[in-house]
């Protein structure tokens, strides 16, 4: 029994525990107070996406036992392709983890401020928080000693038992089911949602998972006997996770329906039907998990991307990987002190996502499709045609939302 639910628990969990963090929570809450059930398309089709490319990036790393920047830096002949693939990379991972580290520090100090009194000092007439200070300490004190598989397990352990409130919660408030159902299966969007469909895409398909998922499938999977049970896992995890969004959105559109949402007790109305006076403490601690969790996992696949792209070979405790890690997370911390909207922030984090998937995804395309690579492991027919879709829509989704904001066409 313990062997056949762990066969479902592994680096596909890990990649839904990143992507389960308070940007999801604050984004799907904006969503469904703002538009209620109209916007779970963009939410069923982000499960779909992830899925699609999750598994690819996952057998790449089965089959060849490299990463995804490994690949790249490895696979790309041409010189000039080569330079242009490991920059736009390199653009890619730093721009787009660095403001998902910002949104997911913020996130932490809006659950912080829900339960504890924020801190702010004023210095040379700026005002900074230093709650981030705090989260952003404690994150790179796990990350630098390198032992903290047990706390991150127990914070995604919080996130799980958050999860199940919002899967609860949804039960209880008997929402429209054929709303909901027109909300899933017919696309729509005006033109002032555009950014709220690229956010919630960017909230799911995280391209920095793909990463991140390559790297880790290779510490519990060693051959191409095991894909199946790998998408049996893939599969499975990213489901439960986009159950757990679309849950949020459920619920925060029956609950809070045209509410401002700027802090966490705005976003725990959802679940006062469930939890009571107790909401606004459960979402606090669960926003803070969520935070310093996926605050550790962003900073970890940008060392990881780095690492492979340029080729460095480097373990946790080299000097050039813990580099890259400390960038990132210093530069989350500092968007996270300045005095910006931590809601803001979060919703400019998960649009950088969801403009930067489309380039990323192309990459992975090419490789996965490299028979002298992957040999008969390549993309199927079908699955070329999965993410072609998938990046199609993701670029046209993107061009939308530039346009919108800054008038391009």
């Amino acid at each position: 029994m313990n062997f056949q639910v762990k066969k479902y628990f592994g680096p596909s969990t890990l990649v839904t525990a990143a992507f389960i963090g308070p940007g999801t929570v604050t984004i799907c809450t904006l969503a469904g107070v703002t538009s209620g059930y109209t916007l779970l398309w963009a939410l069923l089709f982000s499960v779909i996406a992830t899925i699609v490319l999750q598994e690819m990036t996952a057998r790449l790393g089965l089959i060849t036992q490299k990463g995804f920047g490994e690949a790249i830096r490895n696979e790309l002949d041409h010189p000039i392709a080569k330079i242009a693939g490991i920059f736009l990379v390199l653009g890619a991972i730093v721009i787009g983890n660095a403001a998902y580290e910002g949104g997911n520090i913020s996130g932490a100090v809006l659950g912080w401020t829900a339960v504890l009194p924020a801190v702010d000092v004023t210095i040379l007439g700026i005002n900074f928080r230093m709650v981030p200070l705090v989260l952003g300490a404690v994150a790179f004190l796990l990350l630098y000693s390198g032992n903290f598989k047990r706390i991150q397990n127990f914070l995604v352990g919080l996130v799980v038992i958050m999860s199940i409130i919002f899967l609860a919660t949804a039960v209880m408030i008997a929402p429209c089911f054929s709303e909901i159902i027109k909300g899933l299966f017919v696309p729509a969007a005006s033109a002032d949602e555009i950014l709220m469909v690229v956010a919630l895409i960017g909230t799911t398909v995280v391209p920095y998972n793909l990463f991140l998922h390559a790297s880790a499938v290779q510490q519990k999977y060693s051959g191409a006997s095991q894909l199946s049970d790998l998408r049996k896992e893939n599969f499975v995890a990213i489901v439960l996770g986009g159950l757990i969004s679309m849950c949020i959105v459920v619920t925060s559109a029956a609950s809070g329906s045209g509410a401002e949402v700027k802090n966490a007790a705005d976003m725990a109305i959802q679940l006062e039907p469930l939890l009571g006076r107790w909401a606004k403490d459960f979402l606090g601690i669960g926003l803070i998990a969520a935070g310093i969790s996926s605050a550790i996992t962003a900073p970890l696949a940008a060392a990881y991307a780095a690492n492979g792209i340029l080729g460095w070979s480097a373990g946790m405790k080299d000097a050039k990987f813990k580099a890259v890690w400390m960038a990132i997370l210093g530069i989350g911390v500092l968007f996270s002190m300045l005095s910006f909207s931590p809601v803001a922030i979060i919703q400019f984090a998960q649009i950088a996502n969801g403009i930067l998937l489309p380039l990323v995804a192309v990459f992975l395309m090419y490789i996965v499709n490299k028979k002298e690579l992957l040999g008969d492991y390549v993309n199927s027919t079908m699955q070329n045609m999965l993410g072609a879709i998938v990046i199609l829509i993701a670029i046209l989704v993107g061009l939308r939302s530039l346009n919108s904001v800054f008038q391009f066409i």
